[in-house]
């Protein structure tokens, strides 16, 4: 995905491959395509533009220490992105994203939420199998996961033979839905109709005794960003659930709660961001899973 200079008319070739080298990446990134412009000044000059021009704009160490919560890609245009750290960090690093294999409660259309009972199925556990083994090539300097069990069951089978230890999160939990956990979906709806109907059409609003689960999820991601993003380390991996996944992805990308089914996650998927020195975020891979049903190995 390229982003046009909005003055600017795209004429055939004017994305393509030699002009663009991000283009033949083999994995679904974003770049930020900008007409060729003045790099001291941080802002483009209307009057030097030209078409086809890719700028990598970096800003000096002094410029990131003055303003760290601005990208070199989005300098000189303040409030264009979002921090996740609120700091500047040592380095910039990726983190890649994975949901966990199927559990019982997913074969059996249960609700999940926070309850520890449901656990991985001989089909979750090939899957988690499966992701193992499309990541051979990658190196991870830690793996960071839910405690609760489906979760924590698929991060051991991914994590076998490290030596690094797993390092667990209560801010990577899924989200509590109450009395609904355990339910299967057919008995929720019917026993609660107004309640299941908000959860599944409206879950921002969704809410218990005045406690709203997906707008604290949002809250909990953050937190759990920020653990993530301050460990020492440039390239890590989470394995957590559907619902806080979302919320992951949501406020990586800036979305309020009202997006949160705007987002999906297969059992198994598997997404990376990359991060900034200051904490921004930039979605290069969202929910891939063709190593569900290959034998492909992943390379980003």
């Amino acid at each position: 995905m390229a982003l046009l200079a909005p003055s600017l008319r795209a004429s055939p070739g004017f994305l393509s491959p030699h002009r663009c080298p991000s283009l033949r990446s083999p994995s679904f990134g974003f770049s930020f395509f900008v007409p060729e412009a003045k790099q001291n000044s941080g802002k483009l000059d209307s009057h030097q533009c030209q078409a086809g021009v890719v700028i990598n704009q970096t800003p000096t160490e002094d410029q990131v220490s003055n303003n760290a919560l601005t990208t070199g890609g989005a300098y000189g245009f303040e409030g264009a992105t979002t921090s996740l750290t609120n700091e500047l960090m040592p380095s910039s690093k990726r983190v890649t994203l994975i949901r966990h294999g199927l559990s019982a409660w997913n074969e059996q259309s249960r609700v999940q939420g926070s309850s520890n009972l449901s656990v991985l199925t001989e089909t979750g556990i090939k899957q988690a199998e499966r992701c193992r083994n499309s990541l051979v090539n990658m190196t991870f300097d830690a793996c960071f996961s839910s405690p609760i069990s489906r979760a924590k069951s698929t991060a051991e089978i991914l994590w076998q033979g490290k030596q690094e230890p797993l390092i667990f999160l209560d801010s990577l939990k899924e989200a509590h839905l109450f009395f609904l956990e355990g339910m299967t979906n057919a008995d929720a709806k019917k026993q609660y109709p107004e309640l299941y109907t908000s959860w599944r059409e409206d879950p921002a609003n969704f809410h218990v005794a005045g406690i709203y689960p997906i707008r604290k999820l949002w809250g909990t991601a953050r937190e759990a960003w920020k653990e993530i993003l301050l460990t020492p380390g440039e390239n890590f991996l989470v394995v957590t659930h559907k619902s806080i996944l979302r919320a992951l992805i949501c406020t990586a990308l800036g979305l309020t709660p009202e997006r949160f089914r705007a987002i999906d996650v297969n059992n198994g998927g598997i997404s990376v961001f990359k991060f900034s020195k200051q904490g921004e975020a930039m979605l290069q891979c969202l929910n891939m899973t063709a190593h569900m049903y290959t034998d492909h190995i992943y390379n980003y």
